[in-house]
């Protein structure tokens, strides 16, 4: 299998030409990849929590879903090693819907006489990300107060996944 493009190749906020109808002559793009990101709520359900610490975006742009699931889980995992299921709640605020394409390039001998334009007009899809606009709230984790840290260390390396630069705020609830 091919290895995929940098992030950076997708990195910047596009048009979505990408709409994917239940009735297919209305549909730009015939088959949609699968969502790569497993989870979207670990930890404690149904249970109330002193604070939320979110990561919020300071960028438009898009994320794809490899980064979305190599964040969620290395924050995961750090959560589940200092802490135990039942002291944390987290949640993914995004959900990759924007259909990534690409016209497939072939390489080898008589590669050159393939590749004169796009066999279809729209492209092949290769992948998914999640468009998001500045001050965007990308992740939550809600803790107690002596977790506190534990989950600002966990969106810290979270942080480093992503393709943007992020900040970290904590919000008292109740």
């Amino acid at each position: 299998m091919a290895k995929p493009r940098k992030g950076v190749a997708y990195r910047k906020l596009e048009r979505p030409y990408t709409r994917f109808s239940k009735f297919n002559t209305l549909s730009y793009v015939r088959a949609r990849p699968v969502s790569r990101v497993v989870r979207y709520d670990m930890g404690a359900e149904g249970k109330q929590f002193d604070y939320s610490v979110f990561l919020e975006t300071t960028a438009s742009l898009q994320i794809r879903d490899i980064a979305i699931e190599s964040a969620r889980q290395t924050s995961n995992r750090m959560l589940e090693k200092k802490l135990t299921k039942a002291d944390y709640k987290m949640k993914l605020l995004l959900y990759p819907h924007h259909v990534l394409r690409e016209n497939p390039l072939a390489a080898g001998a008589g590669a050159d006489r393939m590749s004169t334009g796009m066999a279809h007009s729209f492209g092949k899809p290769i992948g998914i990300a999640a468009q998001v606009k500045t001050g965007k709230k990308l992740m939550r984790i809600d803790v107690n107060t002596p977790h506190l840290e534990v989950a600002r260390a966990a969106m810290k390396k979270a942080q480093y996944k992503l393709p943007c630069h992020c900040l970290i705020s904590v919000v008292k609830n109740r």
